[in-house]
């Protein structure tokens, strides 16, 4: 009985993941060189002056493709991503595990995937996020999701929103 409950569970995981890469193909690319895209990353948010906010996980992970799914879904929550930051997918995987970069940003990996890494326009790291601690049922808390966001944005960090 566990054996086909165990079955059962893989399929429906995998059915998933497989529905969420049909509709958003491979969010994370091994191939790339984070580093250069970061900057580039980095560039455009200090020209538009947003933060950058990497998420970390893999075209393996479907908790990545929730995640995705979920801002993509939630009209406010991607406005809001979409006028304080610069998203960007960094790549874990087999193929390419970005060590460099991971060990940059403090090995936020230990939290599992995705986790969420929120730097300055500076590069400086501001906030790594547990997606975990976001998540209600089986799925994100909206609630959660965008108070966390609110909360690391370039306005709740300048000091003129906290001047009279």
């Amino acid at each position: 009985m566990k054996k086909i409950l165990l079955i059962h569970f893989l399929f429906l995981f995998s059915f998933q993941l497989l529905e969420a890469q049909k509709s958003y193909g491979s969010l994370y690319n091994p191939e790339a060189n984070a580093g250069t895209e970061i900057e580039a990353a980095l560039k455009k948010a200090a020209d538009e002056g947003k933060f950058v906010l990497l998420q970390a996980g893999g075209n393996w992970c479907s908790w990545c493709y929730k995640f995705h799914d979920f801002i993509e879904k939630d009209e406010e929550i991607k406005a809001l991503v979409e006028e304080n930051f610069v998203w960007y997918h960094l790549n874990y995987s087999k193929e390419n595990k970005n060590e460099f970069i991971f060990a940059k940003y403090g090995f936020p990996q230990r939290f599992g995937f995705p986790v969420l890494i929120i730097l300055d326009e500076k590069g400086n790291r501001l906030h790594i996020q547990d997606s975990a601690l976001l998540e209600s049922g089986d799925g994100y808390d909206r609630k959660k999701v965008l108070n966390t966001l609110k909360a690391w944005s370039p306005k709740a960090l300048s000091p003129a929103a906290y001047s009279d």
